[in-house]
């Protein structure tokens, strides 16, 4: 019964999500709501942060907690850059690549040290970071701002982690490795149609 729970909230989340708008400044919003509303309303942002949690969960062990957190501290440093205006290169490239390459690391249960798995996670939260910073509403509180994306981050970890706990519960990792598939493949389409 609590597989079921989760497995129903996790798609609750993922359908909600699409209908969320990443870009803040349409009506009234808090400094805390925008943020988190922005990764939720990004196909990018929220593929490739389910694919994290997908991975992590496939991985297992340390990995489990390591790698989600090595994104979302990232991504609070790469959204202070942006909020504090420094600029960094390749950034859009740099997140449709992550969609890419943790889609395919989950989609083909790539185990790599613990060490290497947090880097990359850290290396495509950066990017993350970057944008949700560059988009802060003038009048909000950055603060407030990144704690709302960073939570909403967190909970797409736990959907992506949630999908495979259930999976390798029924004994169907395959399904979780399959929507890491799907993620790459998005991530490769986002691409052709961004660049």
């Amino acid at each position: 019964m609590r597989s079921l729970r989760l497995a129903l909230s996790a798609a609750v989340l993922t359908a909600l999500a699409t209908a969320a708008e990443a870009h803040t400044g349409h009506g009234s919003t808090t400094a805390f709501t925008a943020g988190f509303a922005h990764p939720l309303g990004g196909f990018d942002h929220l593929l490739a942060m389910v694919a994290v949690g997908l991975w992590a969960g496939l991985a297992g062990g340390r990995a489990l907690w390591l790698w989600p957190l090595g994104f979302v501290a990232a991504m609070v440093l790469g959204g202070a850059l942006g909020m504090a205006g420094m600029a960094m290169p390749l950034v859009e490239q740099g997140i449709v690549a992550s969609v890419v390459v943790i889609g395919l690391a989950a989609a083909l249960a790539f185990r790599p040290s613990l060490a290497v798995g947090f880097a990359l996670a850290a290396l495509a939260g950066l990017f993350h970071g970057h944008a949700h910073g560059t988009e802060i509403p003038v009048d909000a509180s950055g603060l407030a701002y990144a704690a709302g994306f960073a939570l909403a981050t967190a909970l797409l970890h736990a959907c992506g982690i949630a999908v495979t706990v259930i999976a390798t519960r029924f004994t169907l990792p395959v399904a979780a490795r399959a929507a890491g598939g799907l993620t790459a493949v998005a991530g490769v389409v986002l691409a052709v149609r961004f660049f």
